[in-house]
Formats: C-alpha cells, sequence, structure tokens
C-alpha cells in the first residue's frame, strides 16, 4: 500500500487502531477463560460462567470470534459447570 496518499495514510492509521482493539479485546476473553477455570472449583463458577457467556456473545458480535466458536465454548463450558464430576 503506498504511504503517499492521505487516504492510504488514514487507512493504515485505521488499521493499526483496530488491531490494536481487537488483540485486547482477544486477551481480555482469554483471561477471563483462565479466571473461570480457575473458579470452577469455588462456589462463584454460575456467575463467571454468565459474565463469560455475555463476553464470549460480544466478542462474537464484534467479530473478534467467529460466532460458532462462541457458541461451542459456551455449550462446553455449561456441560463443564453442570456435571457431576465437576462438583
Amino acid at each position: 500500500m503506498s504511504k503517499r496518499r492521505p487516504a492510504d495514510r488514514k487507512h493504515l492509521r485505521q488499521t493499526i487502531k483496530r488491531t490494536s482493539a481487537n488483540r485486547r479485546h482477544k486477551s481480555n476473553l482469554r483471561g477471563a477463560l483462565k479466571d473461570f477455570a480457575a473458579a470452577e472449583k469455588t462456589e462463584g463458577r454460575e456467575e463467571k460462567l454468565r459474565a463469560l457467556t455475555s463476553s464470549l456473545d460480544k466478542a462474537a458480535s464484534r467479530g473478534i470470534i467467529h460466532r460458532n466458536k462462541a457458541a461451542r465454548l459456551k455449550s462446553r463450558l455449561s456441560k463443564r459447570t453442570q456435571s457431576p464430576a465437576a462438583s
């Protein structure tokens, strides 16, 4: 891409800004998944599951992760939460 035209420079600035925002959201999502895995043995896992479900839906709606991946993760996490082995 040419960096001479003002429109090209603007496009580059926008790309950098979007990339950093997407990385930040993805990193926060990975952190939330780790927090849920750590809190799985404690009492507050229902609330953590609810918050994690919300953040997965937001990430899917923003296009950070695919909607099917969000659905798959939510399904697996809720299954793990409600299984008798997890208790």
